[in-house]
């Protein structure tokens, strides 16, 4: 889907979306509860469907009436083989991926080409360890369990999302177990939703620095909850108060854990001056904070490294992108660095890369300078309503079909 955007003056309310990290951990917590859960505030964007259809193929049941789902969880150490779908959505992947270890079942994860090419070391690691079985293939991985306790020593400078996978499963065995992150430890916020979670589900795990004590023989408990506001999609629609819009976003826990719940706090100090921004904690805020540094005053963002092996090569696509803009970025081995630019229409059509951050990225830009984007439909993955909460906040926005290349 092609999308041409007209520049404007954006202004309005829009509430944010509701958090995908909290609805996949909320939602899988209740696929694993011994009864019936309800978790609201629940919208069906391409990665909370992979997970609901995951949850089905374990045996759990899934009614979704509105923003609410209704959960009767299953036991996954008596799953039968299944295949479960996983389609583009990292987190689904290493979040279900261990509980598949927990039977004697052997159990198939399918997946986009992109997503099986993604790091997946950890878990072949662990079971080259204990023996089990991990077979990968370009559209699928097969993996046989039953996964043992233990002590597990786990990177903590890769995906949080592999611990969080653990978190999820190591309770369920009848041993204790011990997860030890080797500093230096990243996304630790994401590590704290998925704790947080467990506990909201009865769970006990212990934190102690960077280690994590899981005691074994545990039962997730039915909850009633709701899913919060999302800070990582939020700071799209933010971010048009930096061109000029006059945009309220509601809906934000202001006690949350989110890691992204910096953005505003990062736009602050783009605006005073060139920054220096840490991103090791909120590495999905890279493209909209590399498009406000392009659009203000520049700025130096380190822990870039992981931005390589998101849905694209986030930093790769931001510099080819920007550079329509007027703009040369420049990536280091884990740095990025936006210099002042003064930026004008693009000179082409922008692409998406296929990857929902960076379209809304560009988004952004594109409500300032004009332009067409080309594979807009990607933000389904995260954020389905997002083209039509810019159409409310008078934002123009049109399909542009047959040549774009003709518009410019």
């Amino acid at each position: 889907m092609n999308l041409r955007i007209h520049p404007g003056r954006p202004y309005g309310t829009v509430t944010a979306p509701p958090s995908k990290s909290l609805a996949h951990r909320l939602l899988l917590c209740a696929g694993l509860s011994a009864g019936e859960s309800r978790v609201r505030g629940i919208r069906l964007s391409d990665d909370i469907r992979a997970t609901v259809d995951c949850l089905r193929a374990l045996g759990a049941r899934v009614s979704l009436n509105g923003d609410l789902a209704t959960v009767q969880g299953a036991d996954p150490r008596r799953a039968a083989s299944a295949v479960l779908p996983c389609n583009a959505c990292g987190s689904t992947l290493r979040f279900f991926l261990p509980l598949c270890l927990l039977g004697h079942a052997p159990m198939t994860l399918t997946g986009t080409q992109t997503l099986l090419q993604r790091p997946l070391t950890v878990y072949e690691s662990l079971c080259r360890t204990q023996g089990l079985r991990f077979e990968r293939a370009t559209d699928r991985i097969t993996v046989q369990g039953p996964l043992s306790p233990g002590v597990f020593d786990i990177p903590g400078n890769v995906s949080s999302q592999f611990v969080s996978g653990l978190l999820f499963a190591l309770p369920l065995l009848q041993g204790d177990s011990e997860l030890r992150l080797l500093p230096p430890v990243e996304s630790r916020p994401y590590i704290d939703l998925t704790l947080q979670a467990l506990r909201d589900f009865g769970l006990r795990i212990t934190a102690d620095g960077d280690r994590l004590l899981i005691p074994g023989g545990q039962q997730y408990r039915p909850c009633d909850c709701a899913v919060e506001g999302d800070a990582s999609n939020a700071a799209f629609p933010d971010a048009l108060n930096l061109i000029g819009g006059d945009v309220t976003v509601c809906g934000l826990n202001p006690d949350s854990l989110q890691g992204d719940r910096v953005y505003r706090s990062c736009f602050r100090q783009l605006q005073e001056g060139f920054a220096q921004i840490d991103l090791a904690d909120c590495p999905d805020l890279a493209p909209v904070l590399f498009a406000a540094a392009a659009l203000l005053h520049g700025g130096r963002f380190t822990g870039t490294a992981r931005l390589r092996i998101k849905e694209s090569d986030r930093s790769a696509a931001m510099q080819q992108e920007l550079r329509k803009f007027g703009c040369s970025i420049v990536i280091d081995e884990n740095t990025v660095t936006v210099p002042a630019c003064t930026l004008h229409a693009p000179t082409l059509p922008l692409d998406g890369h296929n990857d929902h951050r960076i379209v809304m990225a560009l988004a952004v830009l594109t409500c300032r300078f004009g332009g067409v984007i080309c594979g807009a439909e990607a933000v389904n993955k995260s954020y389905p309503d997002f083209f039509d909460d810019l159409k409310a906040l008078h934002v123009e926005v049109e399909p542009c079909n047959g040549s774009v290349t003709a518009a410019f």
